[in-house]
């Protein structure tokens, strides 16, 4: 899971059906910080075997890709961990993750960053464990299977209220594991970019640090959503520029007190945007 050229970590990550490689050069091409390719949702059963076979001849080091496998206990999950082992895989997304087993199996044997998803109950109990398996770099919660493995049924014309706790749960354990910030999951409205928008502000103001995205038109407002305005960012050099002539002591910037937690939150800010503090 690589930075951007301006220290970023990606900010929207991009799913593309692994059993459409006409797609793929589309999605690199969309924007996205980071294009995943899906062998588990987006292809059906009967096709797992065919999408594989695509994906590996599509696979090339000199353009890196994420893969999300299928889960273990699928007759699919070992050859998919066995594909991953390609260097032109940069890092594996792994979906229903309820516990560390399986995350330490992609480490072992790929070799490779691992993501995993937490969307089940057992998942949210073991996140701050699988948080801490060497190799797991970033959590990422799937809304969508949660919701349906706990009977909770979220309320259309709202921001999934429902799920909070279980979202804050998740970054909570990312947190203690020192990972980065958690993605959050998709918005599956793809023309309402308004409600869009909202989810990702949401995830944002919970602790999250990036969100996946289901189609190109997403990418945009995800990444939007994730980098801080002007007027932040303008706030985030003030900040730093008088903390820095203070030699570290407290100071006031537009009449707030800032010691050192509001000058970390200052530099956070000018990392989100890409420059250096």
């Amino acid at each position: 899971m690589s930075a951007d050229a301006c220290g970023r970590l990606p900010r929207a990550y991009l799913f593309v059906p692994a059993d459409r490689p006409e797609r793929y050069a589309k999605a690199r091409a969309s924007g996205a910080d980071a294009v995943i390719i899906d062998l588990e949702d987006a292809v059906a059963p009967q096709g797992k075997c065919r999408a594989r076979d695509t994906l590996a001849n599509a696979l090339d080091e000199r353009t890196l890709l994420l893969v999300r496998i299928n889960a273990a206990g699928t007759p699919w999950f070992d050859d998919d961990v066995e594909l991953c082992r390609h260097p032109g895989v940069a890092a594996v997304m792994l979906p229903k993750a309820d516990g560390i087993d399986a995350a330490c199996t992609v480490v072992e044997r790929c070799f490779k960053d691992v993501l995993p998803i937490i969307e089940s109950a057992r998942g949210v109990e073991e996140a701050r464990n699988i948080a801490r398996v060497p190799g797991v770099v970033r959590l990422a919660f799937g809304s969508v299977d949660l919701a349906l493995d706990l009977g909770i049924e979220c309320d259309p014309e709202g921001g999934e209220d429902e799920l909070l706790h279980f979202r804050s749960h998740v970054v909570l354990a990312s947190r203690l594991a020192g990972l980065a910030a958690p993605a959050d999951g998709v918005s599956t409205a793809i023309g309402d970019l308004v409600r869009l928008r909202a989810d990702a502000e949401r995830a944002r103001r919970l602790g999250f640090g990036a969100k996946l995205c289901i189609h190109p038109a997403q990418v945009a407002s995800v990444q939007a959503a994730f980098t801080p305005g002007a007027e932040r960012v303008a706030w985030a050099r003030r900040v730093c520029a008088a903390f820095a002539t203070a030699g570290g002591s407290a100071v006031a910037v537009d009449g707030q007190m800032i010691d050192k937690p509001l000058h970390e939150r200052a530099l956070a800010i000018l990392r989100s945007a890409g420059e250096a503090a």
